[in-house]
Parts: C-alpha cells; structure tokens; sequence
C-alpha cells in the first residue's frame, strides 16, 4: 500500500461528485476540483481566493469561474468518454507526495477500436498562477486521425444542480485567439473583479510539431482551439495543456498581454520543468508538515490526506484572504470563512508554517472595518466579526436554509453566533504565544483585542439582583439550541477575552509606549476603560450544576428532555435516540457538536483535571456530532481524561470524514475544520502536546496498541522541534536550546542533540 496515494480502482459516475472534492488540487491562489475531463458527470470547479459575488444569489458566495481544465479527444469522430464506451480499465490517483493527480484508463469505443488514455495534472506550488495536465494517448488496435479540441468554459455557473438557486457571477467580457492558445475573460457582477484563464496545448516528438490543421472557434460563450494528430497503432503521444490565470486583484496592469506572455514563458520552459519546481515546493512543505505514524496505514494514509488538503487551501502571500470552512475544493457553504478557520485549521499553521498563520490572521485585520459596521448596525461598540464571512468582514450569513426534514427554516446563527468575535481575539493570542512575536501584537494584535473588548462591554448585560454580567440571545457552538442565556462557551470565551484586552494594554504600554497613545486616541480608550474590562471579567456568570464542577452548557440547559445515545451507524456516527423529534432538538440535551468540551480544551490551563472529566463525560453521551467539528475535540479530550479507546475511534471519524464521506455532504467541497481538527487530534491529543500557564510546552503523549510509533515536528518561539514517540521512550530534537516539560519533569534539550525520555 502506497501510504502517499489516494486510489480509486473502478469508475462510477455516481460517486463523480464525491471523488472531485477527494481529488481537488489547489495551491492557495485558487483550486480546481479533481473534474474528470473524459465524463459528462459531475461538477466542475474553478475557485480563486477573495474572488466573491452576490448578484442574482441570497448573499455573497465564492465565485465558480469558467472552466479552463475543458478537453475533448476523438478518434475518427468518436468522443473517449468513460460513459459512452467500455471500460476495460480504469485507475485514478492522488499522489499527495507531489500534489500530482493521475488518471489511467484503457477504453474500448463502440467501433471496437482500443485506446489507453494517461493523464496527469498539477496545480502549481512553485508558481501559484500555473497549472498544467499532460495526456498520453495510445491507439491497441488501430491507426486513424484524432482531434484534439482545447477548450475554456464560460458557461459555468454557481449551484448549477439547484435549479431555483443557480446563478452566474460573471459576464463573458472577451475571448481571444493567441495563435497558438485560447483566452477568455470574465468580470464579475459586482465588484467587477476581472479574471483571465488562457490555455496552449503542445505536441512534439523529437522536436518535430505533430499538430496539424488548427482551428479557433468562438462558440457562445466557449472559446476553442481544435488540432488535428494522425497517430499509429501502439505508438503513445504526448500532448501538454499549459493553463496561466490572472485577476485584477493580482494589480498587474494590461491583464490580457500579461497573461498572455505568461503563457508563452510557461509553454517555452515546459510542463516538466514546472513540475520539477513544483515538486521541489512539495518537497520542502512536507519536510515541516508530515506526520508518521507506524503499524496504522488507516490512520497514516489518513492523516496525509488531511494535511495535504489543509496546507493546499492557504496562501500566505496574501493577507487578504482566509481559507473557507469547503477550502477551495466547492461551493458548500457558499465559499464563507467561519471560526472554523481560527479555532481548528490555525492551530496547524501555528506550528508548522508560522508565516503562513500571520498571513490568515491579517486576513481578520483587514477586514475590521466590516467588523465594525457590523457591530455598530447592531446597535454595538468596537468590532463583531461575521460569522460567516467573505472579502469585506461584513456579514453574509443566509437568513433561511433548510432543518433535518427538509422544511425552511430561520437561519440565526448570523445574528446570535456571536462567540467568534472571541474565537479571533483568542487565535491571536495562540499565535502570539507559540511565535513570541511581539512586533506582530503591537502592530496588529493589540487593536484586535481592544476593538472585541469594547464589543464584549456594549454586549453583556449587567444584572443588579445578582451583581453579575449576563450575556443573553445567543447561539453556542451548539446549534441546536438557539436564542439560549448564558451559553458557558461564549460567556468565558468573553470574560477570557476583556481580561486578556488588559493584559494586552498593560504589554503595549511597556513595549510601546508610543503606540500605546496612538491607539488610545484613535479607538477612544483609556486607562479606565481597561480596568473596566477586567472587573467586568471578574463578574461574568458561568452556569454551573448547583455548584458543581459539572457547567451548564446554558442556563436552563438541564432542565430539558434527556436523552442518551446509544446506537451508532455503520461509519460508528450516533444514531438519533428514539423519540426524538427532529423539528423539536431544541427541547432536548443533545448537542450538535462540542460546546462545553471546547472550552475545556481552548482554555485548558483554567480547569483542572476533574472539571475536564466530569464534563466530558456527561457530554459525550449527548453529543450527535451532526458537525464534522466536533469528533477531534471528543478525541483530544478523551485522551486528557483517559477514554482512550473513544479518543482513537473519534480521531478515526475525523481523519475519515471526507474519505469515507461519514457526514455525506463530501460533494460539496472539502470539510477543512476536520483536516486541522485531524493534526489537533495527533500532535494535541495522541502527542500530548500542550502550552502551561508558564509557556513552557508539555508533552504527555498516549499511543494506540496499533501504533509503533508517532513523529512529528513543531515550531515553537523559533525553535523546530522534532518529536518521535515509541512505546518505551520519546526521542526529542531541536535547533535550538530548549525548556520542555515531559510528564510534568522538567527537560532541558540543546541545540542539535537528541534527548531520550524513557517511560
């Protein structure tokens, strides 16, 4: 078994939809879902970052722009396609190793004619506006003509399998004969962002051009280039697609020249040359990145696909994009950023890729000016980041969808799902905290937290009766219950939140005096509303179960119908206990996903280890994980409280979610909070990584009988670290000098010389 692959052995154009998000290859520039160029089913997918539109559509969403992957081969009149004739072979990879995705079918036609087809494709790492797919050809029982027909589709649409919903985000401005190649043009509705795809083909042997007969053609809004190639029986020809994309948000001037003589560079070096560098990327991205796991192939095979997709979507390049909870891999979602981003794919970019991580949180900083309408047309101070967001920060959360049973429902979660304005604050600081960057809070950190503090002080409600603050109509992580009081999450997610806005304030005062002024004047602060914010901190209400440790998820919460789960599905998901009505989980305990958990492991240094069990374990017997967010954290925390067994089969879920499709809406694009909840679950949960209230990293890690060994590497404050954990010892090696903790001991480790912590 190829631990770098993900196969697929057998063609079945139901499963087209599901295999496309599987096999998508994106660079962080932009992503093409794995379309199969030689079938009429499935879903075609060209998404570039930042590029959205509303148009004719509810709210914003991510632009689907025209296809440039678009090919057709026919020999003496017949089309290759896998629908149409007989399948005597058929194998498709993803060889995650070189982001390379391959293609290998043997077709018979319905002339009886034989033909093996070999495609590969890339989307370049080295050069983020490059792609390229080269197509081998190989007549078994027959000689004749083929035609080649090159094509860019300007036909595309967004939610083109939802007829009530389907809609086209861009106008067809120009389509453009480059002799040799083809360009098209398009420019969005509204904001008017123009895109430009351009495409050449090649075919050579031994120097010598083998195209003949060219022709461009304009038909509607389809641009065409067809050659036509005499080929012998037995012998294979090469043909290469060089595709080049760029917009108007790339600031280049005359885009059409531009593009074009891109073109014309990419076609003159080689597709093999790029590939080379873009392998060599691959190569220095997986030197970071990759995580080994031993005697698991489930589990290593699943990991790397995670992993891989995960630091596909991100581009750090450009501060002005963030990555979509579907990645760049479908339209699920709408293309919109939630916490999703912050809360479980940064964490990844933290430790691995630090540079990438300040890119996605400039992402929140740039936006703020939409953060803060959005606060201010609520009737609010400072900043309320969107729940669900896209290239201004303002919010575009739809106002209906649909429930369980498929009925219209109210979406709320835009107006109540106010936590992340926390869940922002809170990922700077976990930035912050790993990378020490100091210049980086000062410049941008700083006016982050004191914005969402002035949110959270204009959003709690003061309850005199009681001396407390009250934080009421919200939505928790848990969807299931809306309009809640007191949700435990979002009220210590802002208590959290104003009492660090003062620490903040007392660091830039010291660090920065300057800035410190700057800052005061421009936001309207001073010394007295930090202080402010603290005390505020001081008395924000936590429910709890009659004083227990046991915390209310919401007040109130137990007090509704009880119910336990106790069945679970074929992928091992909970199966919805009897009796319960699905138009009605809002008068029941169970939860959509973790809530309560997610605190507990988010601010883990604030609970002690009873606290962390009781809850778990009360929650775990509720939670239906009707989100792909929530088996990581059950698994993370599992591990901490000692279910092991439980916290092996919920990282399973999670590494699996999209190859096995266990929540069945894989079609729609990627589920990315699940690819960095995935490395959360090894590094966090099996690793043992943690960061103490001294910032010091702690290691406790836990391997399943499975497992012969776990590997793996982290940046932290500067230092790259590499951790490799076996059944009696765990083997450390930094770069630098080092203060860890192992099992609460206290280790030193120098520069470059291995330390052996034997159990």
């Amino acid at each position: 078994m190829n631990l770098w692959e993900i196969k697929q052995n057998n063609y079945n154009r139901k499963e087209n939809k599901k295999k496309e998000t599987i096999f998508t290859l994106a660079n962080g520039y932009r992503g093409l879902r794995g379309f199969n160029e030689f079938s009429n089913y499935g879903w075609k997918g060209n998404f570039i970052a930042g590029i959205y539109d509303k148009s004719e559509a509810q709210i914003q969403e991510i632009v689907n722009n025209p296809d440039p992957l678009a090919i057709k081969f026919y020999i003496n009149g017949e089309k290759i396609n896998l629908d149409e004739g007989r399948i005597i072979k058929y194998e498709r990879n993803l060889n995650m190793k070189k982001a390379v995705l391959n293609t290998n079918f043997e077709l018979e036609l319905e002339s009886g004619k034989i033909v093996e087809v070999f495609s590969e494709r890339f989307v370049s790492k080295n050069n983020l506006h490059r792609w390229g797919a080269k197509y081998q050809i190989k007549p078994k029982n027959f000689s004749g003509k083929l035609v080649i027909e090159n094509i860019i589709d300007g036909t595309v649409t967004n939610s083109a399998n939802d007829p009530y919903n389907e809609v086209r985000h861009y106008y067809v401005e120009k389509m453009k004969d480059l002799k040799p190649g083809i360009s098209l043009r398009t420019v969005t509705k509204d904001k008017k962002i123009s895109v430009v795809e351009s495409t050449t083909i090649r075919c050579f042997r031994e120097s010598e051009n083998l195209l003949t007969n060219r022709k461009f053609v304009v038909l509607g809004e389809q641009v065409k280039e067809l050659y036509e190639l005499n080929i012998k029986e037995n012998q294979v020809y090469t043909i290469y697609k060089y595709g080049v994309t760029f917009t108007s948000r790339d600031n280049i001037s005359n885009l059409d020249e531009f593009t074009e003589k891109e073109l014309n560079n990419f076609a003159f070096v080689g597709y093999e040359d790029e590939l080379k560098k873009h392998i060599e990327q691959w190569d220095k991205i997986w030197e970071n990145i990759d995580i080994e796991i031993k005697g698991d192939e489930k589990a290593q095979l699943g990991i790397r696909f995670n992993v891989f997709h995960l630091v596909s979507c991100a581009n750090k390049d450009d501060p002005r994009v963030s990555i979509p909870a579907k990645g760049l891999h479908g339209e699920g979602y709408k293309g919109h950023i939630f916490w999703d981003t912050e809360i479980y794919m940064l964490p990844f970019f933290i430790y691995t890729q630090p540079e990438t991580a300040k890119s996605l949180l400039l992402y929140r900083y740039n936006t703020s000016d939409g953060a803060r309408k959005n606060a201010m047309l609520n009737g609010y101070k400072g900043t309320q980041f969107a729940w669900e967001s896209t290239d201004d920060g303002l919010e575009t959360t739809p106002k209906w969808g649909k429930d369980y049973l498929g009925d219209p429902v109210r979406i709320w979660t835009g107006d109540e799902e106010i936590h992340i304005t926390a869940d922002v604050a809170f990922a700077y600081w976990d930035y912050f905290r790993a990378t020490n960057d100091e210049q980086f809070m000062i410049d941008y950190g700083a006016e982050i937290f004191f914005e969402t503090a002035k949110f959270w002080e204009s959003r709690v409600e003061y309850n005199y009766q009681k001396d407390r603050y009250e934080i009421k109509g919200v939505i928790g992580p848990d969807e299931f219950h809306e309009h809640v009081n007191n949700n435990a999450y979002t009220n210590y997610m802002a208590k959290w939140n104003l009492s660090k806005a003062f620490e903040i304030s007392k660091l830039l005062k010291e660090k920065d005096p300057i800035k410190y002024e700057r800052l005061c004047v421009d936001l309207g602060l001073s010394e007295k509303d930090f202080i402010r914010w603290n005390n505020i901190s001081d008395k924000i209400y936590i429910p709890r179960y009659n004083g227990t440790k046991l915390i209310e998820q919401f007040e109130g919460y137990f007090n509704l119908k009880d119910y336990i789960i106790t069945e679970w599905d074929k992928n091992r998901m909970p199966v919805w206990p009897k009796g319960v009505e699905l138009d009605k989980l809002n008068k029941t305990q169970l939860v959509k996903q973790a809530d309560v958990v997610m605190l507990l492991l988010l601010l883990e240094d604030e609970f002690d280890d009873e606290t962390k069990k009781i809850n778990y374990e009360y929650y775990e017997k509720r939670t239906m994980h009707k989100s792909s967010l929530s088996p990581s954290m059950y698994s993370i925390m599992g591990l901490k409280v000692g279910d092991t067994h439980n916290a092996y089969e919920y990282f399973i879920k999670t590494v699996m979610t999209d190859l096995e499709d266990n929540q069945g809406n894989s079609e729609y694009g990627l589920h990315a909070a699940s690819t960095g909840g995935s490395w959360q679950c090894v590094v966090f949960g099996f690793g043992g990584l943690s960061v103490d209230e001294e910032g010091v990293l702690n290691f406790k890690p836990w391997l399943p009988e499975q497992w012969e060994e776990l590997s793996f590497k982290v940046t932290w404050r500067g230092a790259k670290l590499k951790v490799d954990i076996l059944r009696d010892k765990i083997i450390f090696l930094s770069d630098q000098n080092l203060k860890i903790k192992v099992f609460s001991e206290d280790c030193g480790l120098e520069q470059y010389k291995p330390f052996e912590y034997k159990f």
